[in-house]
């Protein structure tokens, strides 16, 4: 497997007032195609800011960031969005669905960006919608579905185009223990697909759906191991 994310020497200072508040420290790290990685630490080890560096969401104070061979680390804010579109599908514990599109809207909604026709849009967010079990529900809008469906539609809104890097946010943190079970079986069919993933979360039993655990403490790299328990879940390839 080659490699899709590179990280090397990342720190992450926040400024406030004359006080700097350093979240990563120097940060080396990479990650392969069709990886599946958890990223684990305590409220404050860095887990968040790592991903947000990772997404596109924010940008490192120091160091390289190399996706898809590409070195991303001083681009322009709509350079940013443009790759974030392109390469990476998030899903957050809130779901971050919009409530006046319904269900097949919302997972059509990247591919508005990319400049997909609407037929195409459509087709796609269907056979999406189909792949998550939730085929009845594709005309009902966010306040209509329970929070398991929509973190299902979360999901098949971050592969709509089909992206080279999935990052999931505690895609479980809003969910009860059975629909939690149910979304991380999800996850672990869409690895089996060829998908990259890297998930957040503090949940030990959640983190064993990974090939491999990262644990951050004080922004920095704690522990980097490879888990033999995938294998039982069935997270492996």
């Amino acid at each position: 497997m080659s490699e899709l994310i590179c990280l090397e020497n990342i720190s992450k200072n926040y400024v406030l007032g004359k006080v700097v508040i350093p979240a990563l420290r120097g940060i080396n790290l990479t990650i392969r195609r069709n990886e599946y990685v958890a990223l684990m630490g305590a409220s404050g080890s860095g887990k968040s800011t790592l991903m947000n560096v990772i997404g596109l969401l924010d940008t490192a104070t120091e160091g390289k960031y190399y996706l898809n061979d590409r070195d991303v680390s001083r681009l322009s804010d709509n350079e940013r969005a443009a790759i974030r579109n392109k390469e990476i599908g998030f899903v957050f514990q809130t779901f971050n669905l919009m409530p006046r599109l319904s269900a097949l809207e919302n997972v059509a909604l990247p591919l508005v960006y990319a400049g997909w026709s609407r037929s195409k849009r459509e087709e796609r967010a269907r056979e999406l919608m189909e792949a998550v079990g939730l085929a009845g529900r594709m005309h009902h809008r966010p306040n209509e579905l329970s929070g398991g469906q929509k973190q299902r539609v979360a999901l098949a809104r971050a592969l709509a185009n089909h992206p080279s890097l999935i990052l999931a946010d505690e895609p479980t943190g809003n969910l009860d223990t059975q629909t939690s079970d149910e979304i991380m079986q999800l996850f672990d069919h869409i690895h089996r697909q060829g998908n990259t993933i890297v998930l957040v979360t503090h949940e030990a039993d959640i983190s064993q759906h990974a090939q491999r655990i990262i644990r951050l403490r004080d922004g920095q790299v704690l522990d980097d191991q490879p888990n033999p328990a995938s294998v039982l879940t069935g997270a492996s390839v």
